[in-house]
């Protein structure tokens, strides 16, 4: 006979089970998106440039080894020519500023800006295809 405690831990375990399963499909439907963006981008001879981190509440920014396009206006997120995601906002930093910075890659949303003020989540299909147009 199992205890109350022991079938809420096993629900809670089947919870985060499910949400991790999920998260991953939408992770990998994500990932395809940007693979395609990035073979659209090379069709249409889009060249892929440096990218910089830009510091947090800042105008400046920062060198960082990677090469790729800009997703947003704002130089807030970028993925690379191998088709990875970026968020390229860093902290302020002396070392950073002569040395540069480097960002790892994120896994990538199917909405960006998620929880973010209104009018500033959007599906990243929709995102992609404003790029694209411009």
């Amino acid at each position: 006979m199992t205890s109350w405690r022991d079938e809420r831990r096993q629900a809670a375990a089947e919870h985060a089970a499910a949400l991790e399963r999920k998260k991953a499909a939408e992770t990998a439907q994500a990932r395809k998106l940007l693979a395609e963006f990035v073979a659209q981008l090379r069709e249409r001879g889009v060249e892929p440039e440096p990218l910089r981190a830009q510091v947090v509440g800042s105008s400046a920014s920062y060198r960082t080894t990677l090469t790729g396009w800009y997703l947003r206006k704002n130089r807030s997120l970028a993925v690379d020519v191998d088709g990875n995601f970026y968020i390229l906002g860093v902290p302020a930093s002396l070392k950073s500023r002569v040395a540069g910075v480097q960002v790892r890659p994120s896994d990538p949303p199917l909405v960006v800006g998620q929880g973010a003020r209104d009018g500033e989540s959007m599906p990243l299909a929709e995102l992609l295809r404003l790029r694209l147009e411009s």
